[in-house]
């Protein structure tokens, strides 16, 4: 069953031109899979947010004992 909110947007779809209506599936379509792919984003942020805290503690510890050195990126 649609939610009250998809119901809304379909009425005030039809009172719309086809073209206008065609307009903007297309801005929703792309709408949409750009929110999927920041929902996907913090899905992967949230699963690996462990592992980037213990990298950042290894990285502070091994600049605090002197073993990094900075990076040079002509060596990249």
């Amino acid at each position: 069953m649609a939610s009250t909110a998809i119901v809304t947007v379909v009425k005030m779809m039809e009172t719309l031109p086809e073209t206008t209506q065609n307009q903007i599936v297309e801005r929703l379509r792309n709408y949409v899979s750009e929110m999927q792919d920041e929902i996907q984003w913090d899905v992967s942020f949230r699963n690996t947010q462990k592992q980037l805290i213990a990298a950042a503690r290894r990285a502070k510890q091994e600049i605090a004992e002197g073993h990094a050195k900075p990076l040079d990126y002509n060596q990249l």
